[in-house]
């Protein structure tokens, strides 16, 4: 059943132009790759790549994948990483058990989370550049606190 936040997809009148849905009874093994919002219902093995697109997890929908989209707003089950250009929020009955890669993270009351936060500022950087950025990143953390404890 959907949730009634007026946010949700399948709560909204009007056109859904440039939106996709995989229904309740739809299970998918593999890789989902697309240029439009989607908003899955069913379940997904795999991966979901989206990489401009918002990816909206149904409450009835259950994903074993890794993601990768603009946005990510999870009302159901996940697990896997999520990682989010823009934003990732996990709803009051959502679930992810996984580590999250985003700029910036909204978690509601009553949700369930396992699994690191990483917050990317810049948004955009590459998986290949990523592991150079998150070492650095730790580094200047560590020269930050060691600095702001002598002052």
């Amino acid at each position: 059943m959907a949730p009634l936040d007026s946010s949700y997809p399948g709560s909204m009148s009007g056109s859904n132009s440039g939106m996709a849905r995989l229904g309740a009874s739809l299970h998918v093994k593999g890789e989902i790759t697309g240029n439009e919002d989607l908003v899955i219902d069913g379940s997904v093995e795999g991966l979901v790549q989206l990489e401009d697109r918002k990816l909206t997890v149904g409450a009835s929908a259950r994903l074993t994948a890794d993601v990768i989209a603009r946005e990510v707003v999870v009302y159901g089950n996940v697990k896997g990483n999520l990682r989010a250009r823009d934003r990732i929020e996990i709803k009051k009955d959502g679930s992810v058990v996984g580590d999250l890669t985003t700029a910036r993270i909204m978690i509601e009351d009553g949700a369930y989370f396992k699994g690191s936060i990483e917050i990317d500022k810049a948004g955009e950087a590459s998986d290949s550049s990523d592991i150079e950025k998150s070492s650095y990143t730790r580094v200047s953390r560590s020269a930050a606190t060691t600095a702001s404890s002598v002052d």
